[in-house]
């Protein structure tokens, strides 16, 4: 019988002497292959889920501010002789001048919505609309306020999706709310 050196290190480690030469080749390509395929495909539904994520999250703060506009709304109400709501219809900005004295600190807008300096206002991605705001014409204790959603399977979102939601590519769903 032909005697082989042994390795004293793998020895020690493992307590026996007799390595398969499977253990020392490594991984096969195929197995590697199998591998790498398994962790893409993980990273795919991933990626997947986080976008849905982001969109649920700007879909809760949509609605957050919906609430706070409403009480802020409340409160200006409440505080005019006779009670009645800002006159006026249109993108929430309008309300600035209303609601940020006293009632709020700053108006929300729709978080895919941010300022622009050089124009002075408001621009929203690509068609997004900002939240919208329209007293009633024949009632000023009546009031509309409509949110535009991502999340097309929404439990809040209205039964029939606002016009007031258009634009390239539509937001799937809304809200609309008026006066509590």
């Amino acid at each position: 019988m032909k005697k082989t050196k042994e390795n004293p290190i793998r020895q020690r480690e493992f307590g026996f002497t007799h390595i398969s030469k499977a253990c020392e080749r490594g991984f096969t390509l195929i197995e590697l292959l199998v591998v790498i395929s398994i962790i893409g495909i993980l990273a795919t539904l991933l990626i997947a889920n986080i976008g849905g994520i982001r969109e649920r999250a700007r879909d809760a703060r949509r609605k957050s501010d919906l609430n706070q506009i409403q009480k802020a709304l409340e409160m200006y109400k409440n505080s005019q002789k006779p009670p009645e709501y800002p006159t006026g219809t249109g993108y929430i900005s309008f309300l600035e001048g209303a609601l940020e004295t006293d009632y709020m600190q700053d108006v929300p807008h729709d978080p895919k919505c941010s300022y622009n300096e050089t124009l002075g206002d408001w621009e929203c991605t690509g068609d997004w609309p900002d939240y919208s705001y329209a007293l009633d014409a024949a009632d000023s204790l009546k009031y509309t306020l409509i949110v535009c959603l991502e999340n097309a399977s929404d439990q809040q979102k209205d039964g029939t999706k606002n016009t007031y939601c258009s634009g390239d590519p539509a937001p799937p769903a809304s809200i609309t709310r008026g006066e509590p």
